[in-house]
């Protein structure tokens, strides 16, 4: 009797272990997913080509076989941080003119960068190993391979923070190229400066700064599990300004004033619609509004480039008491409900926000200067703006998109060297 009930204890502890131990055998394998709508684009010649003609295509195929090659889930873990980090830098290197250009295209295109990195998510997702893989392992390989191809890990400020050895410190974000179903071809110029700007350092009126930078996707989901804050928040206590960078409108530049607690619904790029309050952690506390604390004023008034600047008050509100929504060209009244920052309802208006409301909620609105920046649309030059005939690059693209970081570059110069705006 006592023997059975050593034999019974004893299975009750493995059936334990087997409850709480990580699923890394093969029985725990569960089956890979398709690939997303962003990574089935991959096929396409335009991404094929830039690809190629940036010397990235190589890196794919190396990740590729770096993966297949690994025997356990903690060597794949190790490939896929040691990789995606290692992209990051091989676009922040080639935008900055540093080591091989690996092909013709011009070395400020960040679409080199977006194109392989879902060439290495396709990866990961679909790979089925011999070892198995849990859907949380899975998940946990993509997201250290998403923060770290997007600089989101990289993020060093060496001489401290807060103008530590007279070096101030400015965080830069950038997006991926999004409404790639009208155009597979494009580019966003925020996330070219990022790449250009990331460990730069800018002489201001109040010194040297800093700069380093980040990459955020266009996707709703993301931003509802996030990674805004999570990238954002071991920052901001440390530096001296921040700037969410995301490209707006043809032709001009804008400081958006106030940012907008809703979103529009435009599809992002896995196509998925969202209309719906923006959601925040501690829903009870959330402002309908926020806004810059960026010295637009100064930034206005400045010559930082061919394009105009712009100080944007224009918000859509539901006036308190109303039903319908309202154009404000000067902001909104008290007590309305949010439907479009100056910066819309999009994504770009989303990522100002969030950025913003931590400042506030970090207790920083009257010491740190911080808010978005729209810039030009990046346009294709005169006869090549027909996606279906057009080529993926062309001198004009190019000076446009080389004038647009070097503008941004400038404001952030003015911006540093300019008083708090609260």
């Amino acid at each position: 009797m006592n023997s059975i009930r050593v034999r019974i204890g004893v299975l009750g502890l493995a059936l334990l272990a087997g409850l709480s131990a990580p699923t890394t055998g093969a029985a725990a394998a569960e089956a890979a997913p398709a690939p997303t709508v962003e990574e089935q684009r991959l096929d396409k010649a335009v991404p094929q080509e830039i690809l190629r003609r940036s010397g990235f295509d190589a890196l794919t195929t190396q990740f590729a076989d770096d993966l297949a090659a690994a025997r356990s889930y903690a060597q794949a873990h190790r490939i896929v941080v040691r990789e995606g980090s290692a992209l990051w830098r091989r676009a922040v290197d080639r935008a900055q003119g540093r080591g091989p250009a690996g092909g013709d295209l011009s070395r400020d295109d960040d679409r080199p960068l977006y194109w392989a990195r879902l060439s290495m998510t396709r990866d990961v997702r679909t790979w089925e190993p011999e070892f198995g893989l849990s859907t949380g392992q899975r998940s946990a390989l993509l997201d250290a391979l998403e923060r770290g191809s997007r600089g989101q890990t990289d993020i060093r400020y060496p001489h401290g923070s807060h103008g530590s050895h007279g070096i101030r410190q400015i965080l830069v974000t950038g997006f991926d190229p999004f409404t790639l179903d009208r155009d597979i071809r494009i580019s966003n110029p925020s996330g070219a400066t990022a790449l250009a700007l990331d460990g730069t350092v800018i002489e201001t009126a109040e010194g040297p700064a800093r700069v380093e930078t980040a990459v955020f996707p266009v996707r709703w989901q993301d931003f509802a599990d996030g990674t805004v804050e999570r990238t954002l928040r071991p920052y901001l206590k440390q530096v001296d300004l921040f700037t969410t960078v995301s490209q707006g409108r043809v032709g001009r530049f804008d400081v958006e004033r106030t940012n907008g607690a809703w979103r529009g619904g435009f599809g992002d790029n896995e196509n998925v619609s969202r209309t719906e309050t923006i959601p925040v952690a501690d829903p009870a506390s959330q402002p309908q509004w926020t806004t810059t604390t960026l010295p637009y004023k100064e930034i206005v008034a400045a010559n930082t480039g061919r394009f105009p600047v712009y100080d944007n008050t224009s918000v859509t509100e539901i006036p308190a008491g109303g039903t319908q929504s309202v154009v404000r060209p000067d902001g909104p009244t008290p007590g309305s409900t949010a439907r479009a920052g100056g910066g819309g309802d999009y994504l770009s208006n989303e990522i100002a926000y969030r950025a913003t409301l931590l400042r506030d909620r970090l207790g920083l609105h009257d010491v740190l200067p911080g808010g978005h920046v729209h810039t030009p649309v990046l346009q294709f030059g005169t006869g090549n703006t027909d996606p279906a005939t057009g080529s993926v690059t062309d001198p004009e693209f190019v000076r446009n998109r080389l004038d647009i970081i070097a503008q941004v570059r400038t404001i952030l110069k003015v911006a540093a060297g300019s008083p708090v705006t609260s």
